[in-house]
């Protein structure tokens, strides 16, 4: 199989005249609309840095995989929080209890992997008890939104059947209505406890921590008979780096430091639609 280097961005062609001295010095060979370009590289291609460097300062991400198209997967897994949707949803919890900020900060600590993951999940859902239930529904309709292109990804795995999993180390809460809402396939999060209409401040299910979300993905890429080339992770945190490894194509989606070193793919500027430039349509 091919290997080709793809450039992609919202409008390509606003961008191109900062790196086209750069380009002079790839392959010839190379097939382009207005958001990608694509350009046949030998299989140990790897991008000098200050093309790189150039790319990043033009607001330009790539990715350098086998020349596949996007039917060609079999299982995207993706995360939630900061990947399908804009928002940390234990964040904006804890804003109904106006401790957003003290809580956010744990967040942001989990994810770049300074803290322990279930630690930090059990100390920030502990800090929610006493929450009208209630509120989680005004999160989810008055502050949840998705990701730009994140419809658009999701229209084409619908097309050209690419299962979708959301693993998230959020809350059950939001993950049943956004498969319902989008037709996802497979849902998988922690359960927030309650007890007359109240948040208990315990998480009563298995904890989704990253062995969880590598372990779901094995299991599904076993029950859907795919080869690990066909499976593509995305995420954002720490917590998803095993994930992002173990998949075929692991792609850093906005993600922390730590994580975009993980992964084969960073996408810093587009949106979940940076996904799709990243395969041949057809």
């Amino acid at each position: 199989m091919n290997t080709v280097l793809t450039l992609f961005a919202d409008d390509l062609s606003f961008r191109l005249p900062e790196i086209q001295s750069l380009l002079n010095d790839l392959p010839e060979k190379h097939f382009s609309d207005e958001h990608t370009i694509r350009i046949f590289v030998p299989e140990d291609f790897r991008l000098p840095e200050n093309m790189a460097a150039a790319l990043y300062q033009a607001k330009i991400d790539y990715a350098i995989l086998p020349d596949m198209a996007f039917s060609d997967l079999g299982l995207i897994v993706s995360d939630m929080d900061s990947t399908l949707i804009t928002i940390e949803c234990v964040d904006e919890i804890a804003a109904r209890l106006g401790i957003k900020n003290q809580v956010a900060a744990i967040t942001e600590r989990a994810m770049r992997g300074e803290i322990d993951f279930r630690q930090s999940l059990t100390e920030r859902v502990g800090l929610l008890a006493g929450l009208p239930e209630s509120e989680l529904q005004i999160v989810y309709d008055e502050v949840l939104k998705l990701t730009s292109g994140a419809e658009e990804l999701l229209t084409a795995c619908h097309q050209h059947g690419v299962k979708f999993m959301l693993v998230s180390g959020g809350f059950t809460f939001f993950t049943d209505r956004l498969k319902k809402r989008l037709g996802l396939d497979y849902t998988y999060a922690n359960v927030l406890g309650t007890e007359n209409g109240k948040l208990t401040g315990k998480v009563t299910s298995e904890i989704i921590d990253a062995q969880r979300k590598i372990e779901l993905l094995h299991q599904y890429q076993n029950d859907l008979n795919l080869q690990t080339h066909q499976v593509l992770a995305v995420g954002d945190g720490a917590n998803d780096i095993p994930m992002i490894q173990a998949a075929g194509i692991g792609v850093a989606f906005h993600a922390k430091p730590k994580t975009q070193q993980a992964a084969k793919v960073a996408i810093n500027f587009n949106g979940l639609n940076g996904i799709l430039r990243m395969f041949r349509t057809l």
